[in-house]
């Protein structure tokens, strides 16, 4: 299997088709796209076989990527429209689980005190939960309100406790009928750095895109449907050299495009080659932008609105 080192299944696709010479799809798996409005972006991944999940490394299931331009200038409409988006592909992903009175527990997965690790504690205090209302207060809700409860479980690290054993724990006790995962990802394009939120309804495998693998959270380790929720907040050093070669070598194409050298350059994997330059030196860091902070309040905002108009 190749080294892809994302979390997006859209990305691990791309990768595999380029790889191995695809120009169609690739067998196994489904893609469609959809536009909404000017900067918003819909790709649907249906990996339908185990054809499919060997190309890419991904379980049978759906993935949806979601890509927000320009989050950096976002307005308060432009968050409003996609978390509008949000809503209605993480509600699709939920009926074709559970049914509209199940009880949904939001994870929010990561480490408040590191920004680019922060998404998942910031989305589950933003989150509007329902299951102690229901049980001490009914009468201020709606009687088809849906038991909503929420954690963030911090990492291993600070607790010394997986995070799959701290969810069966709670999973025993409270039975939720379904469980919503937020968490940060990691990406192989500088551009869906916090510009894309990625759906799967297949759970997640913490850390698995930077190397830090943790315990799977999925239907099987869990006993309940699983469906994730992330946003690749780092990429490694190796995929900003690779972007940003690629960029010059397109630039210096325009004025000699018969340059055989960077033609054929063109074609290579530059992150391979690159990644084999800095890894033995420990300089394949894991990076994130500087405009971190303001990224990750963005989609905080669009994330926690996009799960409270889908669950409620």
């Amino acid at each position: 299997m190749l080294n892809f080192r994302t979390d997006m299944a859209l990305e691990r696709r791309d990768l595999y088709k380029k790889a191995n010479n695809i120009e169609k799809e690739v067998n196994g798996i489904e893609t469609e796209e959809e536009t909404y409005g000017e900067n918003i972006n819909i790709t649907r991944v249906k990996v339908t076989s185990k054809e499919g999940e060997d190309a890419i490394g991904k379980p049978i299931g759906n993935y949806i990527t979601i890509d927000v331009k320009n989050l950096k200038v976002a307005r308060e409409e432009d968050i409003q429209k996609a978390s509008e988006v949000v809503t209605k592909e993480l509600k699709e992903l939920i009926q074709k689980h559970v049914d509209n009175s199940a009880p949904v527990l939001v994870v929010g997965l990561g480490n408040l005190y590191v920004t680019p690790d922060a998404l998942g504690p910031k989305v589950v205090n933003e989150i509007d939960i329902t299951r102690h209302l229901l049980t001490y207060m009914p009468e201020v809700l709606d009687k088809d309100t849906r038991p909503v409860s929420a954690v963030s479980p911090g990492v291993l690290g600070t607790t010394g406790i997986e995070t799959q054993e701290i969810l069966k724990g709670i999973v025993d006790n409270i039975k939720p009928g379904l469980i919503i995962v937020i968490d940060a990802l990691a990406s192989r394009s500088i551009e869906r750095i916090s510009s894309s939120i990625q759906l799967a309804d297949t759970g997640i495998v913490p850390g698995a895109g930077v190397g830090n693998t943790r315990k799977e959270l999925s239907v099987n380790t869990l006993g309940v449907p699983v469906i994730a929720l992330g946003i690749p907040t780092v990429v490694e050093a190796a995929t900003i050299a690779a972007d940003s070669l690629t960029l010059f070598i397109q630039k210096v194409q325009e004025q000699a495009q018969s340059n055989k050298f960077l033609n054929e350059l063109q074609e290579e994997d530059k992150y391979e080659m690159i990644k084999e330059v800095l890894t033995p030196n420990d300089y394949n860091f894991i990076v994130t932008p500087k405009e971190i902070d303001e990224l990750i309040e963005n989609m905080k905002d669009i994330v926690a609105r996009g799960i409270n108009y889908a669950v409620n």
